[in-house]
């Protein structure tokens, strides 16, 4: 049932991609963000971690994706070039990735502690690492998809 599945997806993706409905497909598009908070069907629920998982395995990079983790480790601002404050989130599957999020372009995310739970909407490039989520705020020439940051009720772009 689930190739069925994935086969009609793949077909109506090169027919016709992302119908006016807003149906998701089941995989992973670099065109399109995946929307971890919201199922495409019973059957073939995608999740930021299966995403994640897929976009790391195949080593993809300009992944669009959105979901939540928990903050495991924070780490010491990139002040080279933009400025990036920087963090690591746990997802619910044990995969860990790194956040750089640009506070040159969106504010720098208050209070964040170790524990806290953060959503996110950006692009995942993949490293051996376990990856990165970039691209967490909007484009000031509005030529990329806006990201952003969750935290606490409080969304930062």
């Amino acid at each position: 049932m689930k190739k069925q599945v994935l086969l009609l997806a793949l077909v109506a993706a090169i027919v016709g991609g992302w119908n006016s409905s807003g149906l998701q497909l089941p995989f992973v598009d670099a065109r399109a963000p995946v929307d971890a908070t919201r199922p495409v069907d019973a059957g073939t629920q995608t999740s930021a971690d299966d995403a994640l998982a897929q976009a790391f395995s195949a080593r993809r990079s300009d992944v669009q994706v959105r979901g939540e983790g928990v903050v495991s480790a924070i780490l010491a601002d990139d002040n080279q070039g933009s400025r990036h404050q920087r963090f690591v989130l746990r997802m619910a599957s044990g995969q860990t990735v790194l956040v750089a999020h640009n506070i040159d372009l969106a504010p720098r995310i208050a209070g964040l502690a170790k524990g806290d739970s953060v959503g996110f909407n950006g692009v995942f490039e993949w490293n051996a690492k376990g990856g990165v989520i970039h691209w967490t705020h909007h484009d000031p020439a509005g030529r990329h998809i806006p990201g952003w940051l969750r935290h606490r009720g409080q969304t930062y772009e």
